[in-house]
């Protein structure tokens, strides 16, 4: 187990934590409603990349320098913050006070646009951002220049093996009420995030070809947009869901789950594995109950029922974009120039009606 101290007093910071994988949601932005919070109490997760301010346009820093960095494709900015930064569930944080003068948010909290806004209660240094304002993920991120993990003793939470977490493992439903004050139904942004994600990377496993996807809720979450970017007819690759509990597909790719604490994805024999989210992955691959496009008609004549129908918003599902042009403007492959014109076309159509 995992604690995290002052890297100044040595003061602890945190209740004893276990290390997950980094949700594909971590850093979205979604509707204007307070969200929940990012990662479950007594687990924390790690930001390999540089996050938070200061931030710089693309213009100042250009495309070399951008590509030092990780980015190959024009963003609107790059941050220069610490890399490593350390998400907690706010409640797992101990022994810190706000910093009054950085306590704006855009609405109805915090977003930490000013940097730090905790320091600690002991010494006064800034060691951590916490941000709980509407449309983000609720997430208090340790300054990995301002803390240090100590090891403790304590009942380390177990690694799930692949069969365990079949068992284990809750799946995420695509869609989910929101507003309890009044009850409404919208697509899920677990769901948002995880498929722009994995799209990225399908979109560069491609190489450019059609894609095919077999009938069914992958095609749903996947088709419409792989139809619409990537050229039609030959030649093609296939899809298929891969991973534990499933037959081994003959597939050029396969959609594999990844591992919520290791962030390992499934090992696949497929030409190229993709990963999706193993919560998002689990409804795809055993819940087919909930189509991800509205249906349309009615039952046949004589044929009735007693409950009413799953709830569907309005709309067809899409995934998010912004995530989407993140991820792929993080991928070599868009270096290419068919991959550099869909990222171009995506992110010149602030519009574009088929994500999110």
């Amino acid at each position: 187990m995992t604690e995290f101290a002052c890297a100044e007093c040595g003061a602890v910071l945190t209740v004893q934590l276990s290390q997950v994988a980094l949700p594909a949601h971590a850093h979205q932005r979604y509707g204007h409603d307070l969200l929940p919070v990012l990662l479950e109490s007594g687990t924390y997760a790690v930001e390999p990349e540089p996050d938070g301010p200061p931030w710089r346009p693309w213009d100042e820093v250009g495309a070399e320098e951008a590509e030092a960095r990780g980015v190959y494709a024009p963003v609107c900015s790059l941050s220069y913050g610490a890399s490593g930064r350390v998400g907690v569930a706010p409640g797992d944080v101990r022994g810190t006070v706000l910093i009054p003068e950085r306590c704006d948010g855009y609405c109805c909290g915090l977003d930490g646009g000013d940097g730090p806004n905790l320091a600690c209660a002991r010494c006064g240094r800034a060691v951590a951002t916490r941000i709980d304002d509407c449309s983000y993920w609720q997430v208090v991120w340790l300054d990995p220049r301002a803390v240090r993990p100590v090891t403790v003793d304590g009942p380390a939470r177990r690694v799930l093996s692949w069969e365990a977490l079949l068992e284990e493992q809750p799946e995420t439903p695509p869609v989910q009420p929101i507003r309890e004050w009044k009850p409404m139904w919208t697509w899920s942004p677990v769901w948002e995030a995880a498929v722009a994600v994995t799209l990225a990377h399908l979109l560069a496993a491609s190489g450019g070809v059609r894609v095919v996807v077999p009938n069914g809720p992958v095609a749903d979450a996947f088709r419409p947009v792989l139809d619409i970017l990537l050229p039609p007819g030959p030649p093609a690759k296939s899809l298929a869901l891969a991973g534990p509990g499933l037959p081994a597909p003959t597939t050029d790719i396969a959609l594999v789950p990844r591992h919520p604490q290791t962030g390992e994805a499934w090992p696949s024999s497929a030409t190229v594995a993709v990963p999706l989210e193993a919560n998002v992955w689990m409804h795809l691959a055993f819940n087919r109950n909930r189509p991800l496009i509205p249906a349309t008609g009615g039952l046949p004549d004589g044929v009735y029922r007693d409950d009413p129908p799953p709830p569907l918003p309005v709309g067809s599902f899409g995934p998010d974009r912004d995530i989407f042009l993140t991820t792929l403007a993080r991928l070599p492959e868009v270096r290419q120039p068919w991959l550099r014109t869909i990222y171009d076309q995506v992110d010149a159509d602030r519009c574009f009606r088929l994500f999110g």
